[in-house]
C-alpha cells in the first residue's frame, strides 16, 4: 500500500515525536508485564530519535529492564584462521555493535539510572555464524514491537539488503553493493576511502522486517535523501530494485520525513520516479 508521509520541520522535531511514541509504548509494555522489542538501525537517520528517547526516558523516569534492542546489521570479515565470516571488532568506529552500545544503549541506561537499564543479554546483533537463528530468536520473543527503518540515499538499500533483494530474504551474510559502501563513507567519516569499507555484512532480510515486525517507521531526512523520500512515498508494493520499499508491505507502516526531503504533508504522494 502507498504510505502517506508525515513531514516535520527538521530531524530534531521528527525525532522528538517518534521518541515520545516509543516511550509511551515502553511504558505500556511495562504496565502489561511484557517485553518491548525495538528494532534499530545504525548510522545517521535515527540519531535524533535516539537522543530524544533518552530525554523521554529521563523525563518520564522509565525503567528499561524489559526493553530488547534488535540491531539490523553488522560488517563482517573472514577470520584468517578459519576462512569463515565473523563480526568486525566492536571497538572500531564503524562497527554497528559499537554504535548500538555507545549511541543507543549507554545513553538510555544513563537516563534510566542504575539497575533500571537494558541488560547486555537484551542487546541483540545478528551472528554470521548462524544468521537464521536471529529470525528464530526474534520470532520466539513475539516479534519486534516497532522497527525503526532507514534507507540508503543512492540505491534504496535497507540494512545491508542490496538492490535486487528478493522479497523472501531473511537474515544472512551478503556482499555489499558499491553504492551501499559509498553511502557508508558519509555515515562513517572515519573511513579513509572506499577500500576501507568492508565488502560483506550480516543483515536482517526484508522478509525479517516485514514478517516479524508489528509496526515499522521509516525515517528519512536531509536533502540528500530527497530521491529516496519520493521513491518511498510513491511505492505501493515491494520493489526489489529499491529494497526500502518493503515499507509498503509491512504491518502498520509510517513514513516520517523532514522538509528538506521536499515531501509535503497533506498532499498526495508524488508519482513513482
Amino acid at each position: 500500500m502507498r504510505v502517506r508521509p508525515t513531514v516535520f520541520p527538521d530531524p530534531e522535531a521528527l525525532g522528538h515525536v517518534l521518541a515520545a511514541r516509543i516511550a509511551t509504548e515502553i511504558a505500556d509494555a511495562a504496565r502489561d508485564g511484557r517485553p518491548y522489542v525495538l528494532g534499530c538501525p545504525g548510522g545517521r537517520s535515527a540519531r535524533s530519535t535516539y537522543a530524544a528517547l533518552a530525554r523521554e526516558v529521563a523525563a518520564r523516569r522509565l525503567s528499561l529492564g524489559h526493553v530488547v534492542i534488535v540491531m539490523m546489521d553488522e560488517y563482517v570479515v573472514r577470520a584468517p584462521e578459519t576462512g569463515r565470516f565473523r563480526r568486525i571488532d566492536p571497538d572500531l568506529p564503524h562497527s554497528c555493535v559499537r554504535f548500538g552500545r555507545a549511541e543507543i544503549v549507554e545513553p538510555l541506561n544513563a537516563a534510566a539510572g542504575p539497575g533500571r537499564g537494558i541488560t547486555p543479554d537484551r542487546f541483540w546483533v545478528p551472528d554470521p555464524a548462524d544468521p537464521g537463528e536471529y529470525d528464530r530468536r526474534i520470532a520466539g520473543i513475539g516479534g519486534v514491537d516497532l522497527f525503526i527503518l532507514a534507507s540508503g540515499a543512492g540505491d534504496g538499500h535497507i540494512a545491508f539488503n542490496p538492490a535486487g533483494t528478493p522479497a523472501d530474504a531473511r537474515t544472512r551474510v551478503v556482499a555489499l553493493a558499491e553504492r551501499t559502501r559509498r553511502d557508508n563513507l558519509a555515515t562513517f567519516p572515519t573511513f579513509g576511502g572506499l577500500e576501507e569499507v568492508p565488502g560483506h555484512g550480516v543483515t536482517v532480510g526484508v522478509a525479517t522486517i516485514r514478517d516479524l515486525s508489528k509496526q515499522v517507521v521509516m525515517v528519512v531526512h536531509g536533502a540528500d535523501k530527497a530521491a529516496t523520500a519520493r521513491r518511498l512515498a510513491a511505492a505501493d508494493r515491494y520493489d526489489p530494485g529499491w529494497p526500502a520499499t518493503v515499507l509498503s508491505d509491512c504491518a502498520a507502516p509510517s513514513l516520517l520525513a523532514d522538509e528538506a526531503t521536499g515531501l509535503t504533508a497533506g498532499h498526495p504522494a508524488p508519482d513513482r520516479p
